[in-house]
């Protein structure tokens, strides 16, 4: 299955190579080709633990996490594009309308309005920034507690489910 998967991360980033949009391309192309990375890494591993292969599999886990730190950081550099998108096109607009008498309150009121109907993009920043810090403890990077990376596991895969059950919360392209 995940073997699967690794190739459909190679055929989307073939895909993606056309999208006219510069930053998501380059950002979501590289994104899938790391994904891809990751997953091989991953088979090689599992190669290791089931025995079929002599596999140094502390060398091909560090290889492994660092193609999905990649992976990760590129989504968000499209979910940080995305974000932008949004509040050149709408932020601009909650400027010149903002009262006088409060532009601090009226400012945060009005982002937070704009950013709720992009739910989708709110998901995958929120997916991607609690899946960041894995693969950084992982290699070293951070010092999260075991607890601690489970949560943000957690609550990535809850984001992640939630975007099943309703897909307009799902980011396209993915």
């Amino acid at each position: 299955l995940r073997l699967g998967r690794c190739l459909d991360s190679l055929y989307f980033a073939l895909k993606m190579m056309k999208y006219p949009d510069v930053t998501i391309r380059v950002s979501l192309t590289l994104s899938k080709i790391a994904n891809a990375l990751f997953l091989l890494a991953d088979h090689i591993i599992w190669i290791g633990r089931v025995g079929l292969c002599k596999v140094n599999i502390e060398k091909w886990s560090k290889i492994s996490n660092k193609y999905w730190l990649m992976s990760i950081i590129m989504n968000l550099v499209r979910d940080i594009y995305e974000i932008m998108k949004i509040l050149e096109h709408e932020g601009k607009d909650v400027l010149m309308r903002a009262p006088k008498f409060s532009p601090y309150l009226w400012k945060q009121y009005k982002l937070l309005r704009y950013l709720k109907s992009h739910g989708d993009i709110v998901m995958d920043t929120i997916k991607n920034g609690c899946d960041l810090w894995i693969p950084l403890t992982a290699l070293g990077f951070t010092k999260f507690t075991p607890g601690t990376i489970g949560i943000l596991g957690m609550v990535s895969s809850i984001v992640s489910l939630y975007t099943l059950i309703y897909p307009l919360y799902k980011i396209t392209p993915a």
